[in-house]
């Protein structure tokens, strides 16, 4: 006897066209994950930048010849793979929310990047025109909302890459544009080799397109190795001796400003003992000292145990000495304040950071952002920008500062140059952050500025890390995380300035117009490909 078996006994499976359908369907988005991936892991503090190359190769296969909106969404997903890692450090001590958040926000930027892109990828030498779409993306996201928030800026990730030199020659925006333009350029080679070899008895690429895809892949390195004279670390005004103090802090997090006394004793500590080796023979006698942001958050006007803190150390290290305090007038906003301290005649000048931090500093939407997270009432008051720029003449050096998170943005550390500065400093406190990556990140943009300015820059922190950098974007000493340190060296103070420099915002602003002019040609190429259709 036989036994026929019905359809219905039969185990159901999905056919085998229909999983490979599946997969190529998550393909793409996988793809546009891992780009981003790549992207985070090529910034600091591993030294990986040429991750950003084969970053920006595979995003440029996700999104060459997508739709808009498959672009824009694939581009968020980048984004998402590049900003949540990169940003991790905003939520350690307030909780995932507002990093999520933030992280989410900051991707629809690159997910309009994304939408750009696979809107120029049909075009001829597409892989510059989407390079300055990229750029377009991250000038857009330096400015709002909120005053922008630059960080993760691809031409940070790149302190260690061989194109840095091109940071002096245009700052940050042709720095990132030749990372991306070189990581396009390789896959649009690779592409048209690979379909040389496949042509069969089809068409196959033109001389012309593979010559095109190979110089977008080598001019940018060309270009660096050229740039090269403009790194120079030479003393064209002599040298000076420099100190950096980091003091540390008692513990981490948020609630070490609620021991803000003992922040202040352990920088006059340090600099005290500073100058007990001084006079011992053991370190130079400074000619100017540097104390983090927020070295004394207790006001030295209003308090006169603080003044008399600060005044008895610089006295003792007898070198102009600039603190970080917190101003806190009867009315009106805090001001964060860089203040230089004379060793006989007290405070002499002050500096009003003047891009203060947006749900840090100061809390915009107080009400509605309350509803998702009320970390926001430990700042129970905002502070205020200033609105003058920052040098100091410091024992007849003129030091230009940016605080903190001022050096993210371009124009904050070039107007300190404009304005006569020999030497940078970018005096932070990254105790609120704890262990995370963040204090590598920031220090990493502190390099690509000695290059881009050509200036000796010297980064004083509360915890860490403390660094002396030269014009070069060398590292001459830094300290370790959360250890008291005092940092000491003479180092070479420079006038000139680099064409970044003297530029300004024009290179940022040719790439904007490169990335509109691509867009404009592809929408009126799509116009005209709709009305032929239409006839």
């Amino acid at each position: 006897m036989s036994t026929t078996i019905a359809p219905a006994d039969v185990p159901e499976s999905v056919p085998a066209p229909e999983r490979a359908r599946g997969v190529r369907r998550l393909l793409r988005p996988g793809a546009a994950v891992l780009s981003g991936v790549l992207l985070f892991l090529s910034f600091p503090p591993r030294p990986l930048w040429w991750l950003a190359l084969p970053a920006f190769a595979l995003l440029g296969w996700t999104l060459r010849g997508r739709r808009l909106r498959a672009g824009f969404g694939l581009g968020h997903l980048a984004g998402l793979g590049f900003l949540m890692p990169l940003l991790v450090w905003t939520g350690e001590e307030v909780g995932p929310v507002p990093w999520l958040a933030l992280a989410a926000v900051e991707a629809l930027f690159v997910a309009a990047v994304g939408l750009g892109i696979a809107a120029v990828s049909r075009l001829p030498a597409w892989p510059v025109f989407a390079a300055a779409v990229w750029i377009l993306g991250e000038a857009a996201r330096a400015r709002v909302p909120f005053g922008g928030f630059p960080w993760g800026k691809i031409a940070f990730g790149q302190a260690d890459g061989i194109f840095l030199p091109l940071a002096a020659v245009g700052g940050t925006p042709v720095l990132g544009f030749a990372v991306a333009l070189c990581g396009f350029g390789l896959y649009e080679l690779v592409r048209l080799v690979r379909a040389r070899r496949v042509a069969g008895s089809g068409t196959p690429p033109a001389r012309g397109q593979l010559l095109a895809a190979a110089l977008a892949a080598l001019v940018p390195v060309t270009g660096a190795v050229a740039a090269l004279p403009l790194v120079s670390d030479a003393a064209e005004d002599g040298t000076a001796t420099v100190a950096a103090v980091q003091g540390n802090v008692p513990r981490l997090g948020l609630d070490f400003n609620s021991q803000r006394r003992a922040v202040l004793d352990n920088h006059a500590n340090r600099t005290r003992e500073l100058a007990a080796a001084v006079k011992a023979g053991r370190e130079p006698q400074p000619d100017f000292v540097l104390w983090p942001e927020n070295s004394s958050d207790i006001d030295p006007y209003a308090n006169p145990d603080a003044f008399e803190v600060i005044d008895e150390a610089v006295r003792e290290v007898n070198a102009p000495t600039v603190i970080g305090s917190v101003i806190a007038p009867e009315t009106g906003k805090l001001r964060n304040t860089l203040i230089e301290w004379d060793p006989r005649k007290g405070p002499v000048a002050e500096y009003d950071k003047r891009h203060v931090q947006p749900f840090g500093e100061y809390i915009p939407m107080r009400s509605f952002v309350r509803i998702f997270n009320s970390d926001v009432d430990r700042v129970r008051r905002d502070f205020g920008p200033g609105n003058k720029i920052g040098v100091f003449d410091l024992a007849g050096t003129k030091v230009g500062l940016a605080t903190c998170y001022e050096a993210a943005f371009d124009w904050a550390v070039r107007d300190t140059v404009t304005h006569g500065a020999q030497l940078i400093t970018v005096p932070s406190n990254n105790a609120t952050f704890g262990r995370s990556e963040m204090t590598y990140q920031q220090l990493a943009m502190s390099r690509v500025r000695a290059v881009e300015h050509s200036r000796t820059v010297v980064v004083p922190v509360t915890s860490g890390v403390s660094a002396i950098i030269r014009p070069d974007g060398r590292i001459m000493a830094e300290t370790k995380l959360f250890t008291p340190d005092v940092l000491v060296e003479k180092v070479p103070l420079r006038s000139s300035l680099t064409p970044a420099t003297r530029m300004g915002t024009l290179p940022e602003a040719l790439l904007a117009a490169v990335a509109v002019a691509g867009l404009g040609w592809s929408a009126a190429r799509s116009v005209r490909a709709r009305r032929a259709r239409a006839v």
